[in-house]
């Protein structure tokens, strides 16, 4: 496996970047930039290109609503200029909360769109020449300044003629598009005890009419890490974030989280956690998070049980174990777990 962890820039970007490059050094392989509401993702991801030699740096996730196309692949490729070809480009559907919440735009056709992204970026990096006839086509006639029938290609030349995409997917349909037909795979909230039950079939069945030059599936999973015996309180930090994307990330009958935690078999704590998380009571959300999913989210514990949690997202299919350390000093952290792998 190799290792990443996800970039928490919230407070300050230029610190979070000095941090990522202290674990480069340590023997970090990647990291993730999110993007929602705060900081764009690419404008990171080109601080942390200066900041960097090694890693790779990846977003996760720009949507698919609020970019086209082009700009998508135009914005791979800038990125891949300036990484010297470390760019890994994470996309996604998000969700409504993001999509119609934040962005204005229609949340509609999310799998049509990102096969949509997928397929023309790769043709873009190929500079090949682009009319396309699909979702995200509105063209205006030539007397109101559009160029209808005069196709177009890329102008510069990036450093590579594919960039890795890596899909955020959770649902069944989703997760077998992205099995068919992207180079890796970005799951949230993943417990590897119940992936197979929730995605294998979905995953297998992708697989099946997957092109073989992609190469295998690349996935990306893992939660927060630290080695020691407060494991308990290390866990209870993924509360927040838990309530938040359970309870808040959707409307009753619209969010994926919610029901995610569902297939995992918390039916009666989702309902909870979405109740109390809806009617402005979150902390009550938080404390109905079940602990026993909080430690198989999470690598916390003594060292014994964090090499089988380690172990057990390995045995699932993780092929890029992220991990978050917690603790005073998360190089000799990201040191420990590189010498496992």
């Amino acid at each position: 496996m190799e290792l990443s962890t996800p970039l928490a820039y919230a407070a300050d970007p230029r610190a979070a970047a000095d941090q990522a490059a202290a674990l480069e050094f340590a023997g970090l392989d990647a990291v993730w930039v999110a993007e929602a509401y705060g900081f764009d993702s690419p404008t990171i991801m080109g601080y942390l290109a200066a900041r960097t030699e090694r890693m790779r740096i990846g977003s996760a996730i720009l949507n698919v609503y609020s970019r086209t196309p082009a700009l998508i692949a135009q914005t791979g490729a800038g990125l891949d200029a300036l990484t010297c070809g470390r760019a890994l480009l994470g996309i996604g559907a998000s969700g409504p909360q993001v999509v119609e919440g934040w962005h204005g735009r229609r949340y509609d056709r999310p799998l049509g769109r990102t096969r949509e992204v997928i397929e023309l970026s790769r043709r873009i990096w190929r500079r090949e020449v682009i009319e396309h006839h699909g979702i995200t086509d509105l063209p205006l006639p030539p007397e109101k300044g559009g160029s209808l029938g005069k196709p177009l290609k890329l102008l510069n030349h990036p450093v590579r003629d594919t960039i890795p995409l890596y899909v955020a997917a959770l649902g069944p349909a989703n997760v077998r598009m992205t099995a068919e037909i992207a180079d890796g795979w970005l799951p949230f909230l993943y417990v590897p005890e119940h992936a197979d039950q929730v995605w294998g079939r979905s995953l297998a069945e992708g697989g099946a009419a997957r092109d073989p030059g992609l190469g295998p599936l690349s996935v990306v999973a893992g939660g927060l890490l630290a080695i020691g015996d407060d494991a308990a309180a290390v866990r209870d930090l993924m509360r927040p974030t838990v309530a938040l994307y359970v309870g808040g990330m959707g409307a009753p009958g619209r969010n994926f989280y919610h029901d995610l935690v569902c297939s995992y078999g918390y039916e009666s704590a989702a309902a909870a956690i979405q109740k109390h998380y809806l009617a402005g009571r979150k902390k009550d959300a938080e404390a109905a998070v079940p602990a026993e999913l909080l430690e198989r989210l999470c690598l916390a514990g003594p060292e014994g049980h964090v090499r089988d949690r380690v172990e057990a997202f390995r045995e699932s299919g993780v092929t890029m174990l992220n991990v978050t350390p917690v603790g005073p000093d998360p190089a000799r952290l990201i040191e420990r777990v590189r010498n496992w792998l």
